[in-house]
């Protein structure tokens, strides 16, 4: 079975199970995150096969935040150090969206955050987004993979910026 790769800042290489919501996640790590939050740090890179291909722990827990390998977390979540903020990031392939409910179940999770929190949707396709467009979350970002270069930005204060 060929793996989907993904190379960390140490070096380490990990690799993803293929298909389902990893084609996904290996878009977030390569294309999102170097547009959008460029040098970010991964702290947690989710696999479907092991349920969290990767969790830097110590990481997480400097920047406050403890939870349950197998809880409802995100599907990545990166630190991006410039504007110290914290993306968490769910990839939709086969469940849905930061919608009203998970965005209570995501604050929760990141309550004790030293640092500002980013949520932000994914999408491979804008197609696929507008079968969920009436769930999003306000104050939260979307991002689709078709188009990598915008996101779109619901409602709220700030632009791609914590509440």
């Amino acid at each position: 079975m060929q793996k989907i790769p993904l190379k960390l800042p140490s070096g380490k290489i990990l690799e993803l199970s293929p298909g389902g919501q990893n084609v996904l996640v290996e878009k977030i790590y390569n294309e999102f995150a170097q547009r959008f939050a460029p040098g970010g740090i991964p702290l947690l890179v989710g696999d479907t096969a092991k349920n969290s291909g990767y969790h830097d722990k110590p990481g997480l827990k400097k920047l406050g935040i403890i939870f349950d390998d197998h809880g409802k977390i995100p599907d990545v979540v990166i630190h991006d150090k410039k504007n110290n903020w914290l993306l968490v990031i769910e990839a939709v392939a086969s469940h849905g969206p930061i919608e009203p409910k998970r965005q209570i179940e995501l604050k929760k999770i990141f309550s004790k955050s030293k640092i500002g929190i980013v949520y932000v949707t994914t999408f491979l396709d804008k197609k696929e987004m507008l079968k969920y467009f009436n769930s999003i979350s306000w104050e939260t970002e979307v991002w689709t993979a078709d188009t990598p270069d915008h996101m779109i930005h619901f409602d709220g204060s700030r632009f791609l910026g914590p509440y």
